[in-house]
């Protein structure tokens, strides 16, 4: 299993963080100039971006977390959502499929038909062919989204996906769907310090992540740590974080401020 390296993970987590504001240049991040399409629901709101370069092999697809009031209450929609793709079936969360299942805006009647997952499709499907790979890649509920479109290419395609990088993502299905997830060894699930988000659902042993969890933690990086596990390290380290803060590694830590003082 490959590392995530430290130029991917801050090249996702810029993305992730662009994808909220109105104003988007991806000509300025590099990418080509016809190498961006915006999808939006029917509401005018951006939920994917896809990205890319003329002469590199990767496209980005880039997932937007919660940011209206129907968003979060998709949120809570935890009910299961029954998938069937051959003889393979499972269940995921109800709310985060409804929100790929949306109609896209579109000034023609037949564009209004076509779902988010139907569009990112049509944008893909002809840079596959280029012999590009996708990198998934979206924070909270746009984490969500990137999982279950991640595993949906998976089972299109042949071999369409890179990788998968998640922020602050909730779990996205049942038992069924971790067991029958494609791209375990190539999905990695960021979680900072006690993320709350990281714990919704709230129904532990029935929602279960997928893939490989990197929690950031006192600076540290910890690989497929328990829940359990992690909620105590961080209630502990609340607890004894007045006497942390008077250690010496944290008086060198700030150094940089000086540059700028």
């Amino acid at each position: 299993m490959k590392k995530l390296k430290r130029y991917q993970y801050e090249r996702y987590a810029v993305l992730c963080k662009l994808a909220y504001p109105k104003i988007f240049d991806h000509v300025e991040l590099g990418f080509a100039d016809n190498g961006h399409v915006a999808i939006k629901n029917r509401q005018g709101h951006v939920v994917v971006r896809i990205l890319w370069h003329d002469n590199k092999k990767e496209v980005i697809v880039v997932f937007r977390g919660s940011q209206v009031l129907s968003d979060w209450l998709t949120n809570v929609c935890c009910l299961p959502k029954r998938k069937r793709f051959g003889k393979t079936v499972y269940y995921i969360h109800y709310g985060y499929d409804r929100l790929l299942n949306q109609k896209i805006a579109g000034p023609k009647s037949a564009d209004e038909a076509v779902s988010i997952y139907q569009q990112i499709e049509r944008v893909l499907a002809p840079l596959i062919a280029q012999g590009k790979r996708v990198s998934l890649t979206g924070h909270s509920s746009g984490g969500a989204m990137a999982i279950l479109t991640a595993d949906w290419l998976a089972r299109r395609f042949d071999s369409p996906v890179r990788r998968v990088v998640t922020f602050g993502q909730p779990s996205t299905g049942f038992r069924s769907f971790n067991k029958h997830y494609l791209l375990h060894r190539r999905t990695y699930r960021i979680c900072c310090d006690l993320d709350i988000i990281t714990f919704l659902p709230p129904l532990p042993g029935i929602f279960v992540h997928v893939g490989r969890n990197l929690w950031l933690h006192n600076e540290r990086i910890y690989e497929n740590i328990r829940p359990s596990v992690r909620l105590y390290k961080t209630l502990t380290s609340w607890l004894v974080s007045p006497i942390s803060y008077h250690y010496m590694h944290k008086y060198i830590r700030n150094k940089d401020f000086f540059d700028k003082h």
